[in-house]
């Protein structure tokens, strides 16, 4: 491989590693700096290389910044109405007694699809303490599995930014890859709840003696040994604050007090006369249930469509009217529209004003900017990629190597994560160098970009914001938290290999 583009490529990851790791900077910053930093480092005249950036970020967010902002508007309005919360008793029911931590780990995947792993943690975790304190024992197992379940679908399945980012960055379909993401979801969900089962008993004696009090009493504070210690940086900014699983805003810092949100407190109080607000499972989950259904089909529809046509030796495609209809209502911004619609007129009570509904979309597009800046960063350091040359030398060398194709993206997504604690940023990362490499490496976009989610999953451990957020919560410290929380994400993400080699014999 030409040393100088190699040299391109080593330096443009570590400008991300370091900037995000030792500096006041985000990963937006990050990700520009290191495009420009790779652009001149191969070589490549300045206008080409703002070119090249200003190309890939328009193209990326023309794809997928709409989709990311109505994703996030979709997820908040969830999580205010408390329909999150009526998910997760609905599945404890469903699932029955002695099957918890699988009422916790699903609720944990499908909550975790529309609304960002921190907050929806902080929402659900009250419902995991509730249970553990009617059992009297079990706290940890629950809280993990909730965590992990979380992390499965933010990782794997669209509208989550992640994943919707990297399907732009990549040209992969996005509702397959809403099929294979639930798929793999569907089947790491047993070592998520396998693995919280056998580590949780033995990390149950470890819990912070002011959490133990909390869920169990204080009589059983007094009884039960072990994890004396308070929760290191009490009142200090979250390790790699905004960089973690989602937004990283609202991440509350180690050590802060424990409170245990109603989640449909921002609704308020009833106007005098006016029914109680009441929230049923089917009610709850149909804003989530329709635009994934109506993506889905799109995506069905267009491909029989298109196989069929083949099959009688047409050479152009003509979509039929139904197909052409469904790909109108299954495109992801008309599907997520019609899931905010329904959300805000299904899901709120009549008595919310137009300013409280406003006031929450503002707060969800707040928190959406940055997802959607990194996101098109992202897109122009694969842009600079390309056109330097820097995706092809690379694809050279890769395809001489024995490793199996889908491993690789896997692989650079791993290191990103391991390097600098978000997933998010990991995934797109990836997806950016990879990109060019796809053609090269025989395998589908949508591949490629299974991938790049299922590699961000490793190792969440002190650079992670949502590791702060599940420890703190769960009430584990030092060795115990990473035994816990980052040996699960870990489970996962080995779990992972196999059905990423599994998927690249069928996709």
């Amino acid at each position: 491989m030409d040393l100088q583009l190699l040299a391109a490529l080593v330096l443009g990851i570590a400008t991300i590693v370091v900037i995000v790791l030792r500096t006041r900077l985000d990963a937006f910053f990050a990700l520009l700096v290191a495009a420009l930093v790779t652009g001149f480092v191969a070589g490549t005249p300045a206008t080409k290389v703002m070119e090249a950036i200003t190309e890939g970020f328009g193209s990326t967010l023309g794809s997928i910044g709409i989709v990311i902002g109505l994703g996030v508007g979709l997820g908040k309005i969830l999580e205010v109405s408390g329909a999150a919360d009526a998910l997760a008793k609905a599945f404890v029911r469903a699932l029955g007694k002695g099957r918890e931590p699988w009422a916790m780990g699903a609720t944990g995947a499908v909550v975790s699809i529309p609304v960002f792993c921190d907050s929806g943690y902080v929402i659900m975790n009250p419902l995991a303490r509730s249970i553990a304190r009617r059992k009297g024992f079990g706290y940890v197992t629950l809280a993990l599995a909730l965590g992990c379940g979380m992390t499965l679908t933010h990782h794997l399945v669209p509208p989550t930014p992640g994943p919707l980012g990297v399907a732009g960055i990549l040209g992969a379909d996005l509702g397959g890859l809403v099929l294979a993401g639930l798929v793999f979801a569907l089947l790491l969900l047993p070592v998520v709840v396998g693995y919280a089962r056998w580590i949780g008993p033995r990390l149950e004696d470890q819990l912070l003696p002011e959490v133990r009090e909390e869920i169990y009493g204080p009589r059983a504070s007094a009884t039960v040994g072990g994890g004396g210690a308070t929760v290191p940086g009490g009142g200090a900014t979250v390790p790699g604050g905004g960089t973690g699983e989602g937004t990283g805003e609202g991440t509350p810092a180690p050590g802060a007090p424990l409170d245990e949100p109603n989640p449909a407190a921002a609704l308020g109080e009833p106007p005098e006369g006016a029914k109680p607000h009441r929230m049923t499972a089917f009610t709850a989950f149909l804003p989530l249930l329709v635009p994934l259904l109506l993506i889905v089909a799109n995506t069905v529809a267009t491909a029989v469509d298109q196989n069929a046509q083949k099959a009688l030796g047409s050479d152009d495609y003509d979509p039929a009217p139904v197909a052409e209809a469904l790909a109108f209502v299954g495109n992801p911004v008309v599907a997520l529209l019609i899931g905010l619609v329904l959300a805000v007129y299904v899901l709120l009570p009549r008595w919310t004003t137009r300013t409280q509904v406003g006031g929450w979309l503002s707060q969800a597009a707040a928190s959406a900017g940055l997802i959607i800046l990194i996101t098109g960063a992202g897109g122009a350091l694969g842009q600079v990629l390309r056109s330097t040359g820097v995706g092809d030398e690379l694809a050279e060398v890769i395809a001489s190597w024995s490793l199996p194709g889908v491993l690789v993206p896997s692989l650079i997504a791993t290191l990103v994560r391991v390097a600098q604690g978000s997933g998010t940023v990991a995934m797109i990362t990836a997806a950016s160098v990879s990109a060019p490499l796809v053609p090269g490496l025989g395998i589908s976009p949508l591949l490629a970009a299974l991938g790049c989610c299922a590699g961000s999953m490793v190792f969440s451990y002190f650079n992670d914001s949502y590791f702060w957020v599940v420890t703190r919560f769960t009430g584990l410290d030092g060795v115990a938290a990473l035994r816990g929380w980052s040996g699960i994400t870990t489970a996962v993400w080995l779990g992972s290999l196999p059905l990423l080699l599994l998927a690249s014999v069928v996709l």
